[in-house]
């Protein structure tokens, strides 16, 4: 991937007026832009929480805004999207967006989908790895599968819509296999029902178990991912290909903004992701969490949420 470093044009930050969540545009005068808030959909700790924060600092740094981190979850993230349709217009507030944007409309009863939002830069992609404890009889994701063939094995969710509840749903599709599902509201709340043993497996990020897996907690059995890792730390996981199971899908971590916002700071937000992307802050972010940097904006992250959207179609529904 190659980015070009650009600067950000002069827009007349005083009329773009960025402010602070539940305001509307206005004037900022000669200190320059205020404040914004990005909402995450899910609670602190998980991956999505994780990924909102970075992205937050790392746009304070290229746009010079003061930017807060705001958690509401709830729903599967359906309470947090919910709050952010309510934003409408509001050039001030952001929403760190994942999958769930696209999982829910498909699922429950919402009133959005992700046209009712201004797409603004996709980073990358976070597939997930399943894992067990240490002390799990589980050796390979092919051993898991054959048991789920005729005994009770029970699976974390971190909600009805969430990546490891898309991949199980795939898994099963694909081995003609059912899990139970506990379902919990993020990816650390699962991670904790695993290591308390109330679970038997979960489907989570890299980010999330690395610490675990290097510990000796946790073994991860295989990758949902077309290709091994090449992280040194990951590369040895066999993808669940290998073992017969033919699926991958990836989580997309990126950022919206509401809806009806004017071009003017939709093109503003497009412009401080792109000087982000270029960033060490933003290879920080993709290394530290193990993910596959495809960075993505504005039009071209529209045509992906379309093509995306269709694929979850064929599974979800």
């Amino acid at each position: 991937m190659k980015l070009t470093r650009i600067g950000l044009p002069v827009i007349g930050l005083s009329a773009l007026a960025l402010v602070g969540c539940g305001a509307t545009a206005g004037t900022g005068g000669d200190s320059g832009p205020g404040s914004a808030v990005m909402i995450v959909p899910f609670s602190a700790g998980g991956g999505s929480d994780v990924s909102g924060r970075a992205i937050a600092s790392g746009l304070e740094e290229a746009a010079g805004v003061n930017i807060t981190t705001e958690n509401r979850e709830g729903g599967s993230g359906a309470v947090g999207y919910s709050y952010f349709l309510g934003q409408q217009g509001n050039e001030g507030i952001l929403l760190a967006s994942e999958t769930a944007l696209l999982a829910l409309p498909l699922t429950q009863d919402v009133q959005f989908d992700y046209t009712s939002f201004t797409p603004i830069m996709k980073l990358g992609d976070d597939y997930t790895l399943l894992v067990v404890r240490d002390d799990s009889p589980f050796e390979s994701c092919e051993q898991v599968v054959d048991t789920a063939e005729s005994e009770r094995v029970i699976a974390a969710v971190s909600g009805a819509t969430s990546l490891d509840e898309i991949v199980f749903t795939l898994v099963e599709q694909d081995q003609d296999v059912t899990f139970d599902r506990v379902p919990y509201e993020s990816g650390s709340e699962v991670l904790a029902g695993l290591l308390g043993g109330t679970v038997d497996v979960a489907s989570l990020n890299p980010s999330e178990v690395l610490g675990q897996i290097e510990s000796g907690d946790l073994r991860a059995l295989c990758a949902f991912a077309d290709d091994r890792y090449e992280y040194e730390a990951l590369s040895d996981i066999p993808t669940a290909s290998e073992q017969g199971i033919d699926v991958a899908f990836a989580q997309y971590r990126g950022f919206i903004a509401p809806g009806g916002i004017s071009e003017e700071a939709r093109q503003f937000w497009i412009d401080a992701a792109e000087e982000f992307a270029t960033s060490d802050a933003y290879t920080e972010y993709i290394e530290s969490n193990l993910m596959q940097p495809d960075a993505a904006y504005g039009d071209d992250f529209v045509a992906y949420l379309e093509g995306n959207n269709a694929d979850l179609e064929a599974v979800l529904r």
